[in-house]
C-alpha cells in the first residue's frame, strides 16, 4: 500500500486481476433520439447477490431486473438481466411553505441484505426516503365461507356448511408494496443513503446534515453531523456524499466540497461534530486556478468490500486512500486529464458541475467510474493499467468485445483515436454499478442500462 500510482490514459484491460476482455450483453431502454427527461436514469444498484439490478430514474420510478437462471441447454451461457418489478416510487411534491417543487428524481437506492423469500429495498428523492418490500406471489386462495369467487359477499343465510379454504396455482405476481416512508427529516436535498452494517440502522445525508435512522423507526432520527453555521453567509462547504463502514457499524465517512474526507466514530462521541480522522490532499500551489475550488469537490466516496480502503471521485479523477493515512492517496487514477484545458467551456456549459460516481468490483482489485461521450473509465489496482471503454449501440451485438478508446489532445490524430474537440458532453456516464461477486458491470448512459462482462462468462 505503500505504492503512490498516477495512472495514465494508456490501454490495457483491466479487472479482478486477471488480463480478460469484456464484451457487450445487453442494453435495455429505448433508442428513440428525443430522450424524455424522465426516462434518463438517476442511479444504478446491484444487490447483496448480484441476482437483482435496480434503478432509478428522474421520474421516480424504479425498475428491478432479474438474472434468469442458467439455461440448461446452453450450461456456458450466464443468465441475463429482464424486467422483474416496475414500480412508482416517488411522485412530484410542492412545499406550500417554501413554494418549491419538490421532484420525484430518485437520488439514490440501497438495498438491504436479504432475510426472507422478499427483497427490502430504500429509495429516495430529494426529502423523502421509503422502505420498498418486493415480494412474490404465485398462489391464490379459493373457497372462501363468506366470499363469492367473484369476491362479493355472501349472504349468511346461504352458509350452511363450513368449507376450508384451498391455496391454488397462479400467474406469478411481483408485488411492490411500501412499507415505511421517512419523511420530514431534511431541509436541504438528500444526497446519500447507506445502510449500516448492523442492518438495524442507516443514515441519510443532505447538504449540511446526516441524520441516523432506525428502520423501524419513521417518525424520528437523530442528527449525528452538522455543519451547518450560525450565520449562512459563513458557509464555505457543504456535504457532498456519506457512507458507513461496510464492517464496523460506528464508523462513518463524509465528504465535502472542499475535497476533503472526515472519518467519525459513532462510540467517540453521539454527535459526530469532531471528527476522528481527517483526509486531505494538500494542494500544489504551481497548479492553482480559478477552477481549482470546483474541480476538488467529492462526488462520491465508497468504501473497500474489505474495509481497509476508501475511494473518492473528484472532477478530474479518482484517488484510493488508505483508511491508516490521512495525509495523502495512496493511488491517485487520472479519468479525462485532457479535459483540464477545456475547464472554461465546461464552466461555461455547467458540465463542470457535474456528480460522476465510482464502484469497485468484488474483490477491491479494480475501480470503475465514468466520464463524457458515453466513456467510463477502469482502473486495474494489481496490474497498474487502465482502460476506456464506450457504452454504445453501435457495438451491441451479443458477446461483441468492447475496443479500448483512445482520446487524442492535439497534433496528428491517429485512426482509432477521437479528438477531445469532439466528445459529445451531453453524454456522460454518472451512474454505474459493478456486481459483488463476477465480472459483470451496469453502467447508465442516459436512458439506456448497459449490461457488460468478461469474456469468460
Amino acid at each position: 500500500h505503500k505504492r503512490h500510482m498516477r495512472g495514465a490514459g494508456g490501454g490495457g484491460c483491466p479487472a479482478g486481476g486477471n488480463d480478460f476482455q469484456w464484451c457487450f450483453s445487453q442494453v435495455k431502454g429505448a433508442i428513440d433520439e428525443d430522450v424524455a427527461e424522465a426516462d434518463i436514469i438517476s442511479t444504478v444498484e446491484f444487490n447483496y447477490s448480484g441476482d437483482l439490478l435496480a434503478t432509478g430514474d428522474k421520474g421516480g420510478r424504479v425498475v428491478i431486473f432479474q438474472r434468469e437462471q442458467e439455461n440448461k441447454s446452453r450450461p456456458h451461457s450466464r443468465g441475463e438481466y429482464n424486467v422483474y418489478s416496475t414500480f412508482q416510487s416517488h411522485e412530484p411534491e410542492f412545499d406550500y411553505l417554501k413554494s418549491l417543487e419538490i421532484e420525484e428524481k430518485i437520488n439514490k437506492i440501497r438495498w438491504l441484505p436479504q432475510q426472507n423469500a422478499a427483497h427490502f429495498l430504500l429509495s429516495t428523492n430529494d426529502k423523502t426516503i421509503k422502505l420498498w418490500k418486493i415480494s412474490e406471489r404465485d398462489k391464490r386462495a379459493e373457497g372462501y365461507n363468506l366470499k363469492d369467487e367473484d369476491g362479493r359477499l355472501r349472504d349468511p343465510f346461504r352458509v350452511t356448511a363450513l368449507r376450508v379454504p384451498i391455496l391454488k396455482p397462479m400467474d406469478l405476481m411481483v408485488e411492490a408494496s411500501p412499507r415505511r416512508i421517512f419523511a420530514n427529516a431534511h431541509t436541504y436535498h438528500i444526497n446519500s443513503i447507506s445502510v449500516n452494517s448492523d442492518h438495524e440502522t442507516y443514515l441519510s445525508a443532505d447538504d449540511l446534515r446526516i441524520n441516523l435512522w432506525h428502520l423501524e423507526i419513521t417518525d424520528r432520527s437523530f442528527n449525528i453531523v452538522d455543519i451547518k453555521p450560525a450565520n449562512m453567509e459563513e458557509l464555505t462547504e457543504v456535504i457532498t456524499a456519506a457512507e458507513f463502514h461496510p464492517h464496523q457499524c460506528n464508523v462513518l465517512v463524509y465528504s465535502s466540497s472542499k475535497g476533503t474526507v472526515r472519518l467519525c466514530d459513532m462510540r467517540s462521541s453521539a454527535l459526530c461534530d469532531r471528527h476522528s480522522k481527517f483526509f486531505e490532499e494538500p494542494e500544489d500551489p504551481s497548479s492553482r486556478s480559478f477552477f481549482s475550488e470546483i474541480i476538488s469537490s467529492i462526488s462520491d466516496v465508497k468504501f473497500s468490500h474489505s474495509g481497509r480502503y476508501m475511494m473518492t471521485r473528484d472532477y478530474l479523477s479518482v484517488k484510493v486512500w488508505d483508511l491508516n493515512m490521512e495525509s495523502r492517496p495512496v493511488e491517485t487514477h487520472q479519468v479525462h486529464e485532457y479535459l483540464r484545458s477545456k475547464l472554461c467551456s465546461l464552466y461555461e456549459n455547467d458540465c463542470i458541475f457535474d456528480k460522476f460516481e465510482c464502484c469497485w468490483n468484488g474483490s477491491d482489485s479494480a475501480i470503475m467510474t465514468g466520464s463524457y461521450n458515453n466513456f467510463f473509465r477502469m482502473f486495474d489496482r494489481n496490474a497498474r493499467r487502465d482502460v476506456t471503454l464506450e457504452a454504445s449501440r453501435e457495438n451491441s451485438k451479443p458477446r461483441a468485445s468492447l475496443k479500448p478508446r483512445k482520446v487524442c489532445t492535439g497534433g496528428k490524430r491517429k485512426k482509432d483515436e477521437i479528438s477531445v474537440d469532439s466528445l459529445d458532453f451531453n453524454k456522460k456516464i454518472l451512474h454505474t454499478a459493478w456486481h459483488p461477486l463476477e465480472n459483470i458491470i451496469a453502467v447508465a448512459a442516459t436512458n439506456n442500462l448497459y449490461i457488460f462482462q468478461d469474456k469468460i462468462n
